[in-house]
């Protein structure tokens, strides 16, 4: 089997529209959480989300293509041009039918959708954008992607709600691993920051009602209640070893595990018993070749519900015993919760944290709920330049987990 290594990243995030800012300031602890800006948010209920800060699609993307594109799949096409720069991937060093792309979003083109319903409502269905569809299907990020690169290989699109950018990453990495693809562009992007997503989640008694941004997502805190809306996204550059060292490329880091399973629970509430999150880590690991107690950290989903929170820390518990000293950290509590696009900016920072021997701070944690009992990180804690490997764990409505393993390039 083909080793799969990472050779560029990108990101749009709250705390950090670019991977290197969205880097910088999530290893310094930067809440990138505020006040809701985009619409009158009170009577809501909800007064604070993960925006994204000075974002120009024409800046990237160009104003006919930012156009003929929801939100959603802007944030996604600035990612992966983004990832593409840093692998140095073009038609010179890789053919396009050698080249593709599994990209995912929780919902899709929710902002089109919105605006054009209230338009149909208002003027009449005559006046519905010809655009409307292709904007707002929930394929069309992966589709632009391919397009722009001319990336001729498999093109399809993960949809399993909060677990798409990690499902979207390691379905990609199978099709390297397997030896289909050599280059797969991969990753999830959202943006749900708008009337009806924030009422949406809000009925469900999902969001945090918080009015101050720096306590608004608490994972792992007694306190906690319920999750911050995030939007932006994050795309990886997986490749073949042979293909990435073929070319002189600047290997990142390396997966090496996936796993992928069903709670069969519930629509929105996870096993509490943690049982199917803790079958797909150790599916992962099992596929590293590894035992759990060569894990060095887990970005945790940890999305500040108490539901999702204990189940994940039993789950933790499971596989790795409760004596664990293995280090813990959600960074929902600096991006809040992106949903589809959230396992793919976690990645990102899962990679990042074995090549710089840091971990990602827990930040939001004022006083760890006893029902959470996992080793997090802390400002005491962080430095692991021993670090070698590492899981990412996503999960999602409809009972959906992903988890990936990760390895420092050495």
């Amino acid at each position: 089997m083909t080793r799969v290594v990472i050779t560029g990243m990108g990101a749009v995030a709250p705390n950090g529209n670019g991977i290197q800012e969205f880097i910088s300031n999530s290893f310094a602890g930067k809440v990138g959480i505020k006040t809701i800006k985009k619409f009158d948010a009170n009577s809501t209920g909800i007064t604070v989300a993960g925006e994204i800060d000075n974002f120009d699609p024409n800046d990237v993307i160009g104003r006919k293509a930012a156009r003929r594109m929801d939100l959603y799949s802007q944030y996604a096409l600035q990612s992966a041009i983004e990832a593409m720069e840093m692998a140095e991937i073009n038609e010179t060093n890789t053919k396009p039918v050698d080249m593709g792309v599994i990209y995912g979003s929780g919902i899709g083109g929710l902002t089109t959708i919105q605006e054009q319903i209230i338009k149909m409502h208002d003027k009449g269905p005559k006046r519905v954008s010809p655009m409307f569809v292709p904007m707002s299907i929930a394929n069309m990020a992966a589709g632009n992607i391919s397009i722009h690169f001319n990336a001729q290989n498999i093109c399809t699109s993960i949809v399993t709600a909060c677990a798409t950018g990690t499902n979207a990453i390691g379905e990609a990495f199978r099709q390297v691993k397997e030896g289909r693809a050599k280059v797969m562009i991969a990753g999830g992007s959202e943006a749900s920051v708008n009337e009806i997503g924030i009422a949406g989640f809000a009925a469900l008694t999902a969001l945090s009602q918080a009015t101050d941004p720096l306590k608004a997502s608490l994972p792992f805190d007694k306190d906690r209640q319920g999750f911050v809306l995030g939007e932006g996204g994050a795309t990886l550059i997986l490749e073949d070893l042979e293909h990435a060292q073929k070319r002189g490329a600047n290997i990142l880091g390396e997966i090496v595990g996936y796993g992928a399973t069903s709670d069969a629970y519930h629509i929105t509430s996870p096993d509490p018993t943690g049982a199917g999150a803790a079958r797909a880590m150790e599916l992962a690991i099992k596929e590293a070749g590894v035992s759990p107690s060569e894990i060095s950290y887990i970005n945790a989903h940890g999305t500040a519900t108490h539901a999702n929170d204990e189940g994940e820390s039993k789950a933790i518990n499971q596989v790795f015993g409760s004596d664990s000293r293995v280090r813990v950290s959600s960074t929902k509590g600096m991006t809040g919760h992106l949903l589809g696009a959230a396992g793919a900016i976690e990645a990102v920072l899962t990679v990042t944290a074995l090549q710089k021997g840091q971990l990602p701070m827990n930040i939001g944690c004022f006083n760890q709920d006893p029902k959470c009992s996992v080793n997090l990180v802390t400002t005491d804690n962080k430095n692991a330049s021993n670090a070698r490997y590492a899981i990412s764990n996503s999960f999602g409505f409809g009972g959906h987990n992903a988890v990936l393993a990760f390895k420092k390039w050495e």
